[in-house]
């Protein structure tokens, strides 16, 4: 069975991937800040916990419910960024999928920074509630070092990378203005 084709050759997709407190939903809204309407995003966290509430685990209905929002969007000439920690082993086959049977450009990346780092990102997030809730021992349960899709699908962005500068002039993920 041939996969059906999803978007048209203008429509781009981009996917950020890493661990916890990494900034992803950051570059997410940062993307949509630089372009503007017509971009969907599609975060793991709001269809995952918000709209299904289900625990992150091989097979779940998100994986499914996060493919088919991307498709519908890209379906609908939007462009996509699918962000999330987005396990390979449970959604590398979907994120796959998804790329292979795009139609324009698509784009993966990996946040990878050490487990340290991750702590002292996640002490800095505003919500004091959500600071007592997810503890230190959580993101060592969550953390994956290293976790990429396969087939070199990702461009791995580390610790030193521009994503972090204040400036906002960073060579991250971003989309092109060749709309």
């Amino acid at each position: 069975m041939v996969p059906c084709v999803v978007g048209t050759e203008e429509t781009r997709l981009i996917v950020v991937r890493g661990n916890s407190a990494l900034g992803k939903s950051s570059v997410a809204g940062r993307l949509r800040e630089r372009f503007g309407r017509n971009l969907a995003i599609v975060g793991q966290d709001n269809l995952r916990r918000t709209v299904l509430r289900e625990h992150d685990r091989p097979g779940a209905a998100n994986i499914g419910l996060i493919d088919l929002t991307a498709r519908y969007a890209l379906d609908n000439g939007f462009h996509v960024v699918i962000e999330g920690i987005l396990y390979a082993d449970h959604y590398g086959s979907m994120l796959q999928d998804l790329v292979r049977t795009h139609r324009g450009v698509s784009r993966c990346y990996y946040l990878d920074v050490p487990f340290r780092e991750t702590v002292r990102r996640h002490a800095t997030k505003p919500d004091a509630e959500y600071l007592q809730h997810v503890t230190e021992e959580h993101l060592r349960d969550w953390y994956r070092e290293g976790d990429l899709l396969p087939d070199a699908l990702e461009t791995v962005i580390g610790t030193t990378s521009a994503l972090d500068d204040p400036s906002g002039e960073r060579p991250g993920p971003v989309l092109p203005t060749d709309r």
